[in-house]
């Protein structure tokens, strides 16, 4: 029996980490063996990927190549660890997947919608995740989150406009598929943030 596939989705400063801990033990005391994971990443090659799609000094990248090396990444680690681990029945916990390709690509970037579907469609074909927790928040509240936690990264150095563009596109894809999304509010404090996410644990997967 396939394992569940659950992702965390939002923009920066949400709190997506925070929540991936949160999640991942109650999982884990519900009896399941989880697999943590990350995009861009998860695998040698994909972290190596993940270092130049994050490089603040990559500053002439181009929106296609940003694109393809999100998906090589993708591919990757779907082939080496994510598939893998749902044959094993194992409940895969990704930070971030396809949708974020949507919301930052898509969105953000403005890159064409069509050229996005010909390579998830490639890439991972009808496999998508069981539960994607959308955690939504102001974009200035994020971005005064994310700048106290390190040096900004190569998107972190984008204008706020470019991350209202990604906040719509998560929002939208949310609304275009309620099945199998859940928005969270994450403005608040993360006892509150997490009781929403409990919530949705316990209507969605508990048995």
């Amino acid at each position: 029996m396939r394992g569940r596939f659950i992702t965390l989705e939002g923009g920066e400063g949400a709190g997506k980490s925070t929540m991936m801990e949160r999640v991942a033990g109650w999982l884990r005391v519900s009896g399941q063996r989880v697999v943590r994971t990350r995009e861009p990443g998860g695998t040698i090659l994909a972290e190596k990927l993940r270092d130049i799609l994050l490089d603040r000094n990559n500053l002439l990248l181009s929106g296609k190549a940003e694109l393809l090396l999100m998906f090589a990444a993708r591919a990757q680690h779907l082939d080496e660890l994510i598939r893998p681990a749902l044959a094993r029945g194992d409940c895969v916990l990704c930070d971030r997947f396809t949708d974020a390709t949507w919301a930052y690509q898509g969105g953000g970037r403005g890159l064409p919608r069509e050229d996005i579907a010909v390579l998830e469609t490639l890439v991972h074909g009808d496999l998508q995740p069981d539960l994607t927790l959308l955690l939504d928040l102001p974009v200035d509240q994020g971005l005064r989150r994310a700048s106290r936690r390190s040096e900004a990264d190569r998107f972190e150095q984008e204008p706020p406009d470019f991350f209202g563009k990604v906040r719509q596109a998560y929002l939208d894809r949310a609304a275009a598929d309620p099945e199998r999304f859940a928005v969270i509010d994450a403005s608040p404090g993360i006892e509150e943030v997490w009781a929403q996410i409990h919530a949705v644990l316990q209507a969605r997967l508990a048995p």
